[in-house]
């Protein structure tokens, strides 16, 4: 048996202490693309870096809907547990 998928509102209550880290690069070509590094399958792009973030937005949301309540759990359960910083060489 499959089980069921999060609802939106159990994505944002889950998930609402969690951060998420969004990677914009600018083409040769002007546009925007967008990823993020907690969920590998988001990515997106859009004309102006604003646009590429709400898109960004977005497609995480819809990914994650696509889990199951535990599922949700248990990534921001290793997300709240990592730490973070940012290096430079």
């Amino acid at each position: 048996m499959v089980g069921r998928t999060a609802t939106k509102e159990e994505v944002h209550e889950i998930l609402k202490d969690v951060d998420f880290t969004g990677k914009f690069r600018r083409t040769d070509s002007g546009w925007w693309i967008a990823y993020c590094e907690e969920v590998p399958e988001a990515r997106t792009q859009g004309e102006t870096k604003e646009e590429a973030l709400e898109n960004l937005k977005d497609a995480i949301a819809l990914i994650l809907e696509d889990y199951s309540p535990e599922k949700l759990r248990a990534l921001g359960t290793i997300l709240t547990l990592e730490e973070r910083q940012l290096l430079a060489l």
